[in-house]
């Protein structure tokens, strides 16, 4: 099993964070299942790789220049970037295995205080973390590294050249940010070809690159994409002009366990699914259900697959390998749609679709163009191979 030394470890969190005078304690963050049947060997490595960096870093803390380690457990929320619960355990010892056991194991300790006291977090979660921390940093100013889903195989994802990493998240912010919308093609089967224009008017793209050097900044690790969030259409809202609408249209394939399905997306949100078998089925009751889910939260542009990185059946490293399209949840990357659009905490989701062939082999991604008011179409991605990369 792949494992991080102990100086690769304190290498890690001093390139990730750049640690500085003023941080003085560090909080790892871990959720336990609440319903024991839900638990999983890969959940179970996790929680034991954070309570093995706990100890590990309490030995070493000095070099990291910090005081305190801290390791905090709390009841897992049942979806990726729900809102955290009000009350999470600072644990010393082994961490239990499931929730109804953390009162016996650790000491109580609101999020806020678990915020206010910790200048540095990583969260190698189940159930992501990403939003609710992203938006917490912004108010109480900490760094934080959300690791949700991680295992050891991804362990090889934090040993590449990060530099290059960023050189290219750094071209693709270049391109994204004066682009006002992105046309999209896709064929399924080589045969049948679907195409989506997304609106990337009134948004400024985001660099996620692994490294969280400034204070109120939280995003995943490993790391290595650039990603925007499609204009929702908000400003319609105030002004009622039709020319405030989003834009984004056209029909989004996915493969979803071997089966295709069509989203017919208007106004940035799937209206209809059709598509073959119970996963069009599936989806469609989804919608239904909670009609949030259908907002097109997110154009990922993740660059890991050039660095001989490959699917690994987790989020967290998949959607870094190449394009990628989020439904749901987008406020904690700056768009219009959080958690109260959805009918409870446990409905609320982010979810990417990845388009690369070990991930969907029957959609192919023939053709990715940014559309800029002022230049010519930049094409970023032909035949799923990025173009802009020398």
């Amino acid at each position: 099993m792949n494992q991080l030394d102990v100086q690769e470890l304190i290498a890690l969190l001093a390139s990730v964070f750049s640690p500085v005078e003023s941080d003085r304690e560090l909080g790892i963050l871990v959720d336990i299942p609440r319903e024991p049947r839900t638990d999983s060997i890969r959940w179970k490595e996790r929680r034991g790789i954070a309570a093995a960096w706990r100890d590990t870093i309490r030995l070493h803390v000095a070099q990291l220049g910090l005081e305190r380690i801290h390791l905090f457990a709390y009841p897992d929320v049942g979806s990726n970037n729900a809102d955290l619960p009000a009350t999470a355990y600072d644990v010393d010892g082994a961490l239990p295995e499931a929730a109804s056991e953390l009162a016996a194991c650790g000491k109580p300790v609101t999020f806020e205080q678990v915020f206010s006291t910790c200048q540095l977090l990583l969260a190698p979660t189940e159930y992501s973390t990403t939003a609710p921390l992203k938006n917490a940093a912004r108010k109480y100013r900490f760094r934080a590294a959300t690791m949700p889903g991680f295992i050891s195989a991804m362990i090889p994802a934090l040993r590449i050249d990060y530099n290059e990493v960023n050189r290219r998240c750094g071209i693709l912010k270049q391109l994204l940010d004066p682009a006002v919308g992105a046309d999209v093609r896709f064929v399924v089967d080589g045969r049948q070809e679907y195409q989506m224009h997304f609106d990337l008017r009134h948004r400024a793209a985001h660099v996620s690159s692994g490294r969280f050097p400034e204070a109120g900044v939280a995003g995943n690790l490993p790391s290595g994409e650039t990603y925007i969030v499609p204009y929702e259409g908000e400003k319609y809202r105030d002004s009622g002009d039709p020319t405030d609408l989003s834009r984004t249209h056209g029909q989004l394939p996915v493969e979803i366990n071997g089966h295709v399905v069509i989203f017919s997306i208007q106004d940035n949100r799937a209206v209809a699914v059709s598509g073959e078998m119970e996963a069009a089925d599936a989806e469609g009751e989804h919608l239904k259900r909670e009609p949030a889910y259908g907002n097109m939260a997110e154009l990922g542009f993740g660059v890991l697959g050039d660095f001989g990185l490959t699917p690994i059946n987790e989020i967290l490293l998949d959607e870094k390998l190449g394009f990628h399209v989020a439904f749901g949840r987008s406020d904690h990357f700056g768009g219009d749609v959080g958690p109260e659009r959805f009918s409870s905490p446990t409905e609320v989701i982010h979810l990417d679709r990845i388009y690369i062939p070990a991930t969907q082999p029957r959609v192919h991604l023939a053709e990715v163009r940014l559309i800029a008011e002022s230049a010519d179409p930049v094409t970023v991605i032909r035949d799923g191979e990025y173009q802009i990369f020398s």
